[in-house]
């Protein structure tokens, strides 16, 4: 545990910024089940909205700093190609 006050106020703010990048995350994973259960129910009208809604918020984490570039790339690269099968 911290005895500094500062390192204390750290804890704090780094434990609000972990809840708000799992609160991000896990929008972002509903919105892949989603656009999968789209695709396997043959909505194509309704996939193809989500799958752009969907790289939009992957995109924005990216900017963010919640994802990674590359983690962003492989998801959007293995929605598009879940979309082809």
């Amino acid at each position: 545990m911290a005895n500094i006050k500062s390192a204390k106020k750290r804890i704090l703010v780094i434990d609000r910024q972990t809840m708000e990048n799992k609160s991000y995350k896990s929008k972002i994973a509903t919105y892949i089940k989603k656009y999968k259960a789209a695709v396997d129910n043959n909505e194509s009208e309704n996939a193809s909205k989500l799958l752009s809604e969907t790289f939009s918020l992957i995109d924005s984490a990216v900017s963010k700093g919640i994802l990674q570039k590359a983690t962003a790339n492989r998801k959007k690269s293995r929605l598009s190609q879940y979309s082809a099968k």
